[in-house]
């Protein structure tokens, strides 16, 4: 359990635990849901010219930064506006949120710098993630 046990040290510096960690780390599991998996959200940020981004956080150098303007072009103001909703936040909230989490749960799942074979492997990764972290 090497992975999860990185991805939790990762996460739990990352927003504290309790509920709001829960909430933002749901939010990510939603965002990778509704993306259709980690291929599905590379390519989003992609078609929206930030593929450098993303594949800074799947390589095994130096995780590029992403800003909140930058993760609301890619996932549209509806589908953010509907995670803040979630999380009984503002827009730019959750964005921030978001872009402070994501690069870290894709670095994570993501060790040996290589996408992971299949989505049905990310969902288990996140749903023990989930358990590990919250349960």
């Amino acid at each position: 359990m090497g992975l999860l046990d990185s991805a939790m040290g990762a996460l739990g510096g990352a927003g504290g635990n309790g509920s709001g960690n829960n909430a933002m780390l749901d939010a990510v599991m939603q965002l990778l849901s509704n993306q259709g998996g980690l291929a599905g959200l590379v390519q989003a940020f992609q078609d929206k010219g930030l593929g450098d981004l993303i594949a800074s956080w799947i390589g095994s150098g130096r995780n590029l930064p992403i800003s909140p303007e930058q993760l609301k072009s890619v996932l549209g103001g509806s589908q953010l506006g509907q995670i803040a909703g979630q999380l009984g936040m503002n827009e730019s909230q959750a964005a921030g949120g978001l872009a402070d989490l994501l690069p870290q749960v894709i670095d994570k799942l993501t060790p040996d710098g290589q996408m992971p074979q299949g989505d049905d492997l990310l969902a288990q990764g996140l749903t023990l993630l989930k358990g590990k972290l919250f349960g």
